[in-house]
C-alpha cells in the first residue's frame, strides 16, 4: 500500500471534520479508514433533531448533519475506504489495517488522526441479578434496529439509565407505539441533557425515578418483569422500596466508553478519568504525530464540539509535518489541572510557543451544583471567576485561555480549573 501523510480512522463526524480540515490546511495525502459500510458513523442512526445549531446555525437530524460533511469530503476528493477495519498502529505511525478486497495490509503515515468514537458499556459491567433472557438491548442496539433496520424490539419497556440516548429511545420507542413504563437511573441527577429530559420524557409524562437500579429481571426465554429499586447514598438497594413492572424490553443506557484499544495498543498515555488519551493544545497525543479528537478523546454532549476540537486536530497535525515532523519535547510545558468538582481537563497540557491565540479547554463536574463559580488559577492566583446557575455532569462546561494572557506569566507551572461555591 503506498504511504499517506495523514491517516483518520474513523470515518463518523470527527473523521470527517478532521479530514476536511486537513485538506483546507494545504495537505492533499489524506486517507479515511472506516469499518461500517458507509461514512457518517453513530450519527446515521440519531434521526431525531437538535443537531447542528452551532456549526450551522440551524437545526437539523443526524443523517444530515453527516451529509454536510460527507458531501464535503466528496467535493474536497479526500480518499476513504469503507469495510475497513484497523487492526493496529505503531509507535512510528505504521497503520495495519485489513478488508475483504486488500486482505492485510500497511499504511506508513506521517500523522495519524484517532476519531474511533465510543461505545456502551455492556450489560456485564452493571452485576443485575436475574437470568439471560431475550429482550435486553443496549439503547443503541435498540435505536439502530428502530431508525435504520426497521425492528421494533418490543412493546412494554424499561429503560435502566437516564444518558441521552437511553432519554432518547424513550421518546422513540413512544413515538412507535410502545408503551415506556419507566426510566430508572441510580445515580441522585440525570446523566443527559436538559432538554432531553423535558422534550423526551416530561412532555411525554414518562416516570423518571432517580437514584433507582434494576435489582431482578424475570424469564428464562424472554423478558416478562423488572424489579426496580430506590438505593442509598452508597448505591446498595433499600429493602421495601422495589416496585415491579411487566415488560418485554430492558433498554441499557449505562454510559459511553470511548473506544481506545488502538490508542492503548499504540501506546499511548491514557486518562483514567476519561479513559480517553492524555492531550496537548494540539490535541496530539504523548506518541508524537498521533492526534485524538472527538467522543475518543472523551465523550462529548454535542456533535457540533466534536466538529469543532476535530477541526483543530486536522489543522494541528498538517502543522506537525510542515514543521518536520518534530518529536522533541516542548521546553515549557504548562499541566493543566483539574480539582475541587471539576473532574477532568481536555487538554492537559499546553506548550505556549505551539498554542494559537485562544484555546478552549473543556471539562466536566463531578455532581449537580448551583449558584458555583468557575474559576482558573494560574499558580496560586486566581485569574477567573465565572458564576453558574448550575453545573451539571451531563453537561461540558468550558473555559477559553488567552495566549496573550499567559504571555504575562513566564514562569506558570500549572492552570488550575476548580469549582468554588464563595464568591
Amino acid at each position: 500500500m503506498k504511504a499517506y501523510d495523514i491517516v483518520i480512522i474513523g470515518g463518523g463526524p470527527a473523521g470527517l471534520a478532521a479530514a476536511a480540515a486537513a485538506k483546507k490546511a494545504g495537505n492533499d495525502s489524506i486517507l479515511i479508514l472506516e469499518r461500517d459500510h458507509e461514512l457518517g458513523g453513530i450519527l446515521n442512526q440519531c434521526i431525531h433533531n437538535g443537531f447542528g445549531l452551532h456549526t450551522f446555525k440551524e437545526e437539523l437530524t443526524g443523517p444530515e448533519y453527516a451529509a454536510r460533511y460527507i458531501k464535503e469530503v466528496m467535493d474536497l476528493k479526500i480518499e476513504y475506504r469503507l469495510n475497513t477495519m484497523v487492526m493496529d498502529i505503531s509507535p512510528e505511525r505504521v497503520v495495519t489495517a485489513m478488508n475483504r478486497e486488500d486482505g492485510m495490509f500497511q499504511i506508513p503515515a506521517k500523522a495519524v488522526i484517532l476519531a474511533m468514537g465510543c461505545r456502551e458499556r455492556s450489560r456485564g459491567a452493571l452485576n443485575i441479578p436475574g437470568y439471560r433472557p431475550a429482550g435486553i438491548f443496549s439503547a443503541g442496539t435498540a435505536q439502530r434496529l428502530v431508525n435504520m433496520e426497521g425492528y421494533m424490539p418490543g412493546k412494554e419497556v424499561v429503560i435502566l439509565g437516564s444518558g441521552d440516548i437511553g432519554l432518547i429511545m424513550a421518546r422513540r420507542m413512544t413515538l412507535e407505539g410502545a408503551k415506556v413504563k419507566v426510566v430508572a437511573e441510580l445515580l441522585p441527577y440525570s446523566g443527559g441533557l436538559k432538554r432531553n429530559i423535558v422534550q423526551c420524557l416530561d412532555d411525554y409524562g414518562i416516570p423518571l425515578k432517580l437514584s433507582h437500579t434494576v435489582v431482578d429481571i424475570e424469564g428464562k426465554e424472554h423478558v416478562s418483569a423488572v424489579t426496580i429499586a430506590e438505593v442509598g447514598p452508597d448505591r446498595k438497594p433499600i429493602p421495601g422500596t422495589e416496585e415491579r413492572y411487566t415488560c418485554d424490553t430492558l433498554l441499557l443506557s449505562v454510559g459511553l466508553i470511548p473506544e481506545n484499544e488502538l490508542s492503548r495498543s499504540a501506546g499511548v498515555e491514557m486518562s483514567r478519568i476519561t479513559s480517553g488519551p492524555v492531550v496537548n493544545e494540539s490535541l496530539e497525543t504523548s506518541i508524537p504525530g498521533i492526534f485524538a479528537c472527538g467522543n475518543v478523546l472523551h465523550v462529548h454532549d454535542l456533535v457540533d464540539y466534536v466538529s469543532e476540537e476535530a477541526t483543530r486536530a486536522g489543522e494541528n497535525a498538517v502543522r506537525f509535518i510542515a514543521d518536520g515532523c518534530r518529536t522533541e519535547k516542548p521546553l515549557h510545558s504548562i499541566q493543566i489541572a483539574a480539582t475541587e468538582g471539576a473532574r477532568y481537563t481536555v487538554p492537559s497540557t499546553l506548550d505556549l510557543s505551539r498554542m494559537e491565540d485562544m484555546l478552549t479547554v473543556r471539562f466536566r463536574v463531578g455532581d449537580v451544583m448551583k449558584n458555583a463559580y468557575v474559576s482558573v488559577y494560574f499558580d496560586d492566583e486566581r485569574v477567573m471567576h465565572n458564576k453558574k446557575r448550575i453545573l451539571a455532569p451531563g453537561e461540558m462546561e468550558q473555559v477559553i485561555l488567552q495566549k496573550k494572557k499567559l504571555a504575562e506569566y513566564p514562569n506558570l507551572k500549572t492552570i488550575t480549573v476548580k469549582i468554588e461555591k464563595e464568591a
